[in-house]
């Protein structure tokens, strides 16, 4: 019966009677009580001294961490000694999202992981979702991979970072590489951009890349000193957009703003995921799952990628949030800022016949 509830727990299944949560006081950092409730990453109720307590923070795979009259989702490496945990499902409720709610909005993309469904209505849809979060106080991230370079998607990338429906970018050191070495030399691993060609000697263009922005001291550096003038990180730099750059064992360089600190880039990571209402991910399995496994149920993500069994990963891990487009990230990334600027545009004419014509 016990093996039963628990599973059945992250289907909002729980004890009617049951009293207050069952605490243990953690003896040791890093170390849980055996017995210590694994939190899902739907929205969960902890019962305190006859009151149902909401948790912050809410995540999957995490312990459940009770401060004052408060409730904490805790990594197991955040624990600290003296810390109180909730043990066993006793006072413990989850309140698992209904898809069903949103399927007005993302019918089409609520069935699965499919390659034959219109990429403008995902479009249209990705960009009324990117307005609605905006117009609620939510933050619009985005998780990028380097292909996003590689199809042509640093231009509408750009666009929409200008028009204010991006707060925050997470990507790893690839990213930053392939998008200043754009910037700088107009390749991408040594491919030139503008007709796919292989540049001569163009397989040394992202190590010259990276000492370049040594020289400047920093990407920010590089902005200030007018050596990088254009690219993803130039208008996130230019806009006060933050954005995480996290290292990994394959990487070149890697670039001086990337965080070779595995522990501190995913602080970082989870940090400006705070306040986010939606994510739109780019071609990056790796960096998507990991945000996936951040996130509460409730805020919703966008992955776009050519490949299907990338959707299919992210939501096979526990993301039954995920909004899965199967197309080109390039495509899809162009016709999301044209979408954008031609309602932008709308909006501005409407804007000026209500005034006459526009302002003086």
């Amino acid at each position: 019966m016990r093996r039963l509830l628990q599973n059945l727990s992250a289907n909002g299944c729980y004890p009617v009677q049951g009293g207050d949560a069952e605490l243990a006081v953690v003896d040791r950092d890093c170390c849980a009580p055996e017995e210590f409730y694994s939190s899902t990453n739907h929205r969960t109720m902890v019962r305190l001294e006859g009151e149902w307590v909401e948790v912050r923070e809410q995540r999957m795979d995490a312990l459940l961490v009770v401060r004052e009259s408060a409730v904490y989702a805790r990594r197991l490496r955040d624990l600290r000694a003296g810390d109180r945990v909730v043990i066993g499902l006793r006072g413990v409720r989850v309140i698992p999202g209904a898809k069903e709610r949103d399927r007005h909005a993302f019918a089409f993309m609520s069935n699965g992981v499919s390659s034959e469904r219109q990429v403008e209505m995902a479009v249209r849809q990705t960009a009324a979702l990117m307005r609605h979060t905006r117009e609620h106080g939510q933050n619009v991230v985005l998780v990028a991979g380097p292909v996003v370079v590689h199809t042509g998607g640093v231009e509408p990338v750009s666009r929409l970072i200008r028009a204010g429906l991006v707060q925050a970018l997470l990507a790893g050191n690839a990213l930053g590489v392939h998008d200043i070495e754009a910037a700088l030399f107009g390749t991408s691993l040594g491919v030139r951009l503008q007709d796919g060609r292989l540049e001569e000697y163009g397989h040394r263009n992202h190590m010259r890349a990276i000492n370049r922005i040594y020289h400047c001291g920093g990407i920010a550096g590089a902005v200030a000193q007018h050596v990088l003038t254009k690219g993803i990180l130039y208008e996130c730099i230019r806009h006060q957009v933050p954005h995480v750059l996290a290292g990994s064992l394959r990487d070149d360089g890697p670039l001086p703003d990337t965080i070779t600190d595995m522990n501190q880039a995913q602080d970082l990571y989870a940090q400006h995921l705070r306040g986010a209402g939606m994510v739109l991910c780019l071609g990056s399995m790796l960096h998507s799952i990991a945000v996936g496994n951040m996130l509460p149920s409730w805020v919703k993500i966008v992955c776009v990628d050519i490949n299907p069994a990338v959707a299919t990963k992210i939501s096979d891990r526990g993301t039954g949030q995920l909004l899965p487009v199967i197309t080109d990230v390039g495509l899809f990334l162009d016709l999301l800022a044209r979408h954008i600027d031609g309602v932008n545009h709308e909006q501005q004419e409407i804007h000026e016949m209500d005034f006459g014509g526009g302002l003086e």
